[in-house]
């Protein structure tokens, strides 16, 4: 790993998709303050690859983290604020440092339940149930932000013994029933934008609000399909957004 002088970043694997870096370049330019960030592709999440990731970046203060590291980089990290631990996933870990560099701690947070909740708030309306697609670790986020909603929702997965239902029973009565659909699952993202989720795209109609977590392209595939059908489509760039924000802030208060 080369040696930066990075002073926040982005690790998972591939991260050639994500648009951390850029938003996070315009920010500091934005307010002069001359802070970098930089993205750290890791193969693999082990003590040894964490370990050099602080080592050779030694004014690194925090750092998110993304597929498909959300769940596995909690035993690495001191402490997990409750909402993290609730969730069951981190996507912002904070470091301390004593005066001359040495790693005191790392704490992990999640700022997509908040990033989340601001960006589909504004659209739900009088929707009261949802579908997640996916049960990865934005998947526990989007349920945790519904639950404090007060928003009911099923788990959608392929493999019927991790979600609550599978793909093959949505029908026309749940997608009425439950008209919120998050798309938490990487399909359909940069550069495999020929992937969409399996859902009855033909069922769905304008009363369905169809959310995408995916923001690289900005119009994916399972929006395109969903808005031919009538329903309001959104992507995950305002969540990306009230994410980073909430996560520059932990940052930037972080003791």
């Amino acid at each position: 790993m080369h040696t930066s002088n990075a002073d926040f970043g982005l690790i998972g694997h591939p991260l050639g998709h994500s648009f951390s870096r850029t938003f996070f370049a315009q920010v500091f330019a934005a307010d002069a303050s001359g802070r970098s960030y930089e993205n750290f592709d890791l193969p693999a999440l082990t003590p040894e690859a964490l370990y050099s990731l602080l080592i050779t970046n030694p004014k690194l203060k925090g750092f998110n983290v993304t597929a498909p590291y959300k769940q596995e980089i909690m035993q690495y990290l001191d402490e997990v604020s409750p909402l993290a631990a609730r969730v069951g996933a981190v996507n912002t870990v904070a470091i301390r440092r004593s005066a001359d560099g040495r790693v005191l701690a790392a704490h992990g947070f999640n700022t997509d339940v908040a990033g989340f909740t601001k960006a589909i708030a504004p659209l739900v309306g009088e929707r009261k149930a949802a579908l997640i697609l996916g049960t990865g670790g934005a998947s526990k986020a989007v349920a945790e932000a519904f639950r404090m909603m007060g928003i009911d929702c099923l788990k959608v997965s392929r493999d019927e013994s991790k979600g609550d239902i599978t793909y093959a029973q949505i029908d026309a009565d749940l997608l009425k029933k439950y008209p919120i659909v998050v798309n938490t699952t990487p399909l359909g993202t940069f550069p495999n934008i020929d992937n969409c989720p399996p859902i009855p795209y033909q069922l769905l109609c304008g009363n369905n609000l169809c959310f995408d977590l995916v923001y690289n392209p900005e119009k994916t595939l399972f929006m395109v399909k969903s808005a031919e059908y009538g329903a309001v489509v959104e992507n995950g760039l305002n969540m990306l957004f009230f994410q980073a924000m909430e996560a520059l802030a932990i940052w930037e208060n972080f003791k």
